[in-house]
């Protein structure tokens, strides 16, 4: 599916007296500005691509992701981790549809395989397990796109590593888009993307496309 994006954003400082004294004081312009963050960015994403969007906080990563998502969004179901919801059960009681094997499956991707977690509740989880329960469950919905931004940003990097691996078999395995988004470089081996993009500050951007040099 190819997708061609664009983004500003406009900006307006508010004139309040003591603004306006700031700005005298230090000599600061006032202006109002537009900020392109997408210039006809031409991205070309097919079933079982991971997209891993790299870059520097406040470089607009979440910004691209988003628009990434809301552009396969025209034609495909798309679940984002970030709205992924908790029920008040035991974790074990909240996958699998029914069948207990299934949900065990589920959280061992996720890298809960610790049975006495099976039977605690998502609020007795700490929050790196508790990231981890929302990719089983991100893995049972039936979507065409996973998305997660800020991938892996309350786990240590060993246990990011292990879940970026799983992560990308499986989806790959059925065909799903992975879309992710974090400031840490360090997963590429592990989640051997299609598309490796680096997404620098204002309309700077790097596509690597790796399904060519395959």
């Amino acid at each position: 599916m190819k997708l061609k994006l664009n983004k500003s954003f406009s900006t307006r400082t508010e004139r309040s007296d003591r603004v306006i004294k700031v700005a005298e004081a230090f000599g600061l312009g006032l202006e109002d500005r537009e900020w392109t963050v997408l210039d006809n960015l031409e991205v070309e994403i097919n079933p079982g691509d991971v997209v891993y969007i790299n870059g520097q906080s406040g470089a607009g990563k979440s910004v691209l992701l988003r628009e990434i998502s809301a552009g396969l969004a025209t034609r495909m179901k798309v679940a984002n981790i970030d709205q992924v919801e908790f029920e008040d059960k035991p974790i074990i009681d909240q996958l699998g549809q029914g069948s207990m094997a299934e949900a065990i499956r589920l959280l061992s991707i996720a890298g809960l395989s610790d049975a006495y977690l099976y039977i605690r509740k998502p609020q007795e989880l700490s929050d790196g397990q508790k990231y981890r329960f929302r990719i089983a469950k991100l893995i049972e919905e039936d979507a065409d796109v996973w998305v997660a931004d800020e991938f892996g940003a309350v786990l240590d990097r060993v246990t990011a590593k292990v879940l970026a691996f799983n992560l990308q078999k499986v989806a790959r395995s059925f065909s799903k888009v992975l879309v992710l988004a974090t400031t840490h470089a360090d997963l590429v081996q592990e989640l051997s993307p299609s598309l490796f993009i680096t997404k620098r500050f204002h309309d700077r951007i790097t596509i690597d496309d790796r399904r060519i040099a395959a």
